[in-house]
């Protein structure tokens, strides 16, 4: 299963943030694994990059926390007819339209996000972390 990450899910497991950390968590666990093929966007690395930033107050730390997530995650990068195609969407949030298109051409199995009700509209499937993870579980139910 391919899954774009959205940032707020990223920035949930590497800053503990609680009640989201746990589900984020084990979706990290999920990649590293091998059991799903996570993407992160290229817009959304400078977007962690400033938040853990914020945190850590230090660009080393910062930085290698970032190497960490790139080692794990790969990145979906986002062209000039995302960004295009974005502008005439049904979904009124345009940073959240540009990552749909994204995700929709690069053919991802879906997007995952806290933000579900910005994604309403979006082509590509939209989960909770929570609903993932319950995906995740009955897969390993499975096996």
């Amino acid at each position: 299963m391919r899954v774009l990450v959205d940032t707020c899910v990223i920035v949930d497991a590497l800053q503990d943030r609680k009640p989201f950390s746990e589900n984020a968590k084990i979706i990290f666990y999920a990649v590293a694994n091998k059991q799903i093929d996570g993407y992160i966007s290229a817009k959304a690395i400078t977007d962690i990059y400033y938040l853990t930033h914020r945190t850590t107050h230090s660009d080393e730390s910062t930085r290698q926390i970032l190497k960490t997530l790139l080692g794990l995650f790969d990145i979906l990068y986002t062209t000039a007819i995302d960004c295009r195609k974005a502008l005439s969407s049904d979904i009124t949030d345009y940073e959240d339209a540009v990552m749909c298109e994204t995700a929709e051409r690069c053919e991802v199995d879906c997007i995952v996000t806290r933000n579900e009700k910005d994604y309403r509209k979006s082509k590509v499937k939209v989960m909770s972390p929570g609903e993932l993870v319950k995906v995740l579980e009955s897969t390993d139910d499975n096996e």
